[in-house]
């Protein structure tokens, strides 16, 4: 258990938390949610005692073990992959290195043996004849082959880094995990497992997460960063979401009857549990539904920006053929001989472990590079818009203001009055839009491409992960943008709810650089994966 006492924390001179009273208890799964620089991660850092909050304490139950999902992906080079994941044990780890310099020593004293023969009997209670077994099965659950434990960290790529790192943070059945971000850059199969292997354990997990879907399969609780205040509801985030949204239509319904309102909480509710109660979640877990009440949330201070495409005409009936495109880098094969055509009402998902093999696809559809071989051919009733994964040469070293940067894409209207609509809905009012956009954060600079985007009223939109950078409220908000759209659309994201919600269509870019092409939704997908009939 952790128990958070009076917590305020003031930063750069600007209250970011206060008088926060929290307790965190075993079972449980707690999802941190705040808008962008709300404190989520910050507040992580409170409770791993890595930051002193300005007033408050933090306290942990007496013997308790914590576990951290490290950040730093090279902290560990020198190290080989096993000695990292069992150093998420630190005490485990620690007689390890004193067993093996003991029985190293030429001159073993009477003195050794008594300390050698304890530091077995510690070992043993600690599940040290286990431990290279125990990190095995963490890594080959996150998909990585056995044999990449003796391997050095310092071989292995980034994304392999991310997954040692998390079984070293749920080696050792720590008593409470501390996890910032533990989906990113994990692939599908990955996120399952881990989801799975949460849902089991026994322990406490506080998570900071902008994985909808992530959220909602593991949390028991959501700890809602906002205000300048802290306040933990129990649910998932569907729950949290959805009862705000209400309880914001219901201030600004003030002539509404109260019974009709209290009937509409109720009948929410009843409806909410009903269907959780089909969920994985353990049963002692789905009790805690029982508990549900609206009465103390709040309508929350965030601001959702509008996204919104207006097609300026419809598509014919050709749209894209796509005919024998290969494509390779450095040797390595990204795409080979793949073909497909997209047909009216099509939004393509575009899925695979290889990120550069769907960012080399999107850069051929929008014209910014050539294939190796192979034709692309578009109908002459599209126009693109096209979202690419990296926006650095939009921004980079430019001085111009947000208004005028947005300018030279207009191709109709220039005024300040048109422009400011665009900007306003991505949330950029008043003097904001004089702001020079290479001091921009990563998630504004996204928000400045989308609106850029819905200038052009394409009929087409290609869009390499969308996502990225945004905070929940602005993911929402391009959710409902594209599964809204009329036209066609090409995307790829890692989020599971987006892809779910938007996608009816799944390309999967195999490692190989061949496609797998299925018309249907991302979950009809993997479940036919799961059963082997992909």
């Amino acid at each position: 258990m952790i128990t958070v006492s009076n917590v305020s924390l003031n930063f750069n001179g600007s209250v970011l938390f206060k008088d926060v009273d929290l307790q965190f208890n075993s079972g449980n799964c707690y999802g941190i949610i705040g808008a962008n620089g709300a404190g989520k991660s910050t507040f992580l850092k409170i409770l791993s005692g890595e930051l002193e909050p300005s007033t408050g304490s933090v306290s942990m139950s007496p013997g308790m073990r914590m576990s951290i999902l490290k950040q730093d992906h090279f902290a560990f080079d020198s190290y080989s992959v096993l000695d990292t994941v069992i150093m998420g044990n630190e005490r485990l780890y620690q007689i390890m290195k004193e067993k093996d310099a003991l029985y190293a020593k030429e001159d073993f004293s009477e003195e050794d043996g008594i300390l050698a023969s304890e530091l077995e009997t510690e070992f043993a209670e600690l599940n040290g004849w286990e431990a290279e077994s125990d990190a095995s099965k963490l890594i080959q659950g996150l998909g990585l082959p056995e044999s990449l434990l003796q391997e050095s960290m310092s071989a292995l790529d980034g994304n392999q880094k991310v997954k040692i790192l998390l079984a070293q943070a749920l080696f050792g059945a720590p008593d409470i995990i501390l996890l910032d971000e533990p989906t990113n850059h994990l692939d599908i199969g990955a996120v399952n497992w881990l989801e799975d292997f949460l849902l089991d354990y026994e322990g406490t997990v506080i998570v900071v997460s902008h994985d909808r879907h992530f959220l909602n399969t593991v949390c028991t609780h959501i700890v809602d960063i906002d205000y300048t205040k802290i306040q933990m509801y129990v649910g998932n985030y569907e729950f949290w979401y959805e009862s705000s949204q209400l309880v914001q239509r219901m201030i600004k319904q003030q002539n509404k009857k109260a019974e009709e309102k209290i009937k509409e909480l109720q009948t929410f509710i009843a409806r909410f549990a009903a269907n959780k109660s089909k969920s994985r979640q353990a049963t002692s877990r789905r009790k805690l539904l029982d508990k549900l009440t609206v009465e103390e949330i709040p309508a929350s201070s965030r601001r959702y920006p509008f996204v919104g495409f207006t097609a300026d005409r419809e598509v014919g009936r050709d749209i894209l053929t796509v005919d024998g495109v290969s494509a390779a880098l450095d040797g390595e094969v990204l795409l080979n001989n793949i073909s497909f055509t997209l047909s009216r009402d099509d939004k393509v998902a575009i899925i695979g472990e290889n990120e550069l093999a769907a960012t080399a696809l999107f850069q051929i559809l929008a014209g910014e590079a050539e294939p190796d071989s192979g034709t692309v051919k578009w109908g002459v009733s599209t126009s693109r818009s096209y979202f690419p994964k990296d926006n650095t040469a939009y921004f980079e070293g430019c001085d111009t203001p947000l208004i005028d940067w947005l300018r030279q894409y207009a191709t109709n209207d220039t005024t300040d009055t048109y422009l400011r609509g665009f900007l306003g809905r991505m949330l950029f009012s008043g003097d904001d839009v004089f702001k020079p956009v290479k001091v921009l954060s990563g998630g504004e600079k996204v928000r400045c491409m989308l609106a850029r985007m819905m200038m052009f009223g394409s009929n087409v939109l290609l869009l390499d992960q969308p996502t990225n950078h945004l905070d929940l409220e602005s993911i929402t908000a391009v959710n409902n943008g594209l599964r809204d759209f009329k036209g066609n659309v090409i995307f790829a994201s890692h989020d599971h709810e987006f892809i779910q919600t938007v996608a009816n269509r799944i390309i999967e870019i195999q490692p190989d650089g061949s496609i797998i092409d299925r018309l249907e939704t991302y979950d009809e997908y993997l479940e036919k994966k799961a059963a082997g009939a992909v």
